[in-house]
């Protein structure tokens, strides 16, 4: 196995593991025995467990920001914007361990707004923010800060996926989703110009 080849194999595994059972489920000993190779050989790739969920975290947030947007790629406006949230829903939906450690668990390497965000420093958000941009362009959208408008969009929607992870939201998934829809367009009414 080559060196390149055995890291990809120890961060698929243990990416394995976060999904099916959450962050606190990933040890170097059981990622080691899923790929087949010492544990110690793991520590090679990775110095510690944190570096490998860290790695898990990086390459997750560019395979995301490769897969969205191109539900809605073109087209007016709010349909591209509302395509971008049904892709985080079916992100968060679909993978609520992976999820909740990209999103809400405490990581000291985790991405910090405003800081890590501007200048493109979070791939999937940054879709967002490109289209607030050009809805602001378009004269579509008030002008105002950019990121602070894609954050005001995916706070609310963020915070109604842990509600519903949580169980305190009763509506199948569908109506859920129409709930984050009519959210997310009572929010473009308050910044449309």
């Amino acid at each position: 196995m080559s060196i390149s080849n055995t890291a990809e194999k120890i961060a698929d595994a243990a990416q394995a593991i976060l999904v099916s059972e959450g962050a606190a489920a990933v040890t170097m000993r059981r990622v080691a025995d899923m790929v087949g190779v010492s544990p110690m050989a793991t520590y090679k790739h990775y110095p510690s467990r944190q570096a490998l969920l860290d790695a898990v975290a990086e390459r997750t947030f560019r395979e995301l920001a490769q897969g969205w947007g191109v539900r809605v790629p073109d087209g007016p406006w709010e349909d591209r914007a509302l395509g971008l949230m049904e892709d985080f829903l079916d992100f968060a939906l679909g993978r609520p361990h992976l999820y909740t450690f990209l999103m809400t668990d405490r990581r000291e390497w985790a991405r910090r707004f405003p800081d890590d965000f501007e200048g493109g420093g979070s791939p999937a958000f940054t879709m967002l923010v490109v289209v607030v941009e050009e809805g602001m362009r378009e004269g579509l959208l008030r002008k105002d800060d950019p990121l602070e408008v894609a954050l005001a969009l995916t706070s609310s929607i963020q915070g109604l996926v842990q509600l519903y992870l949580g169980g305190r939201i009763g509506l199948e998934e569908d109506g859920f989703r129409s709930l984050c829809a009519r959210t997310a367009r009572r929010i473009f009414d308050g910044i449309r110009e």
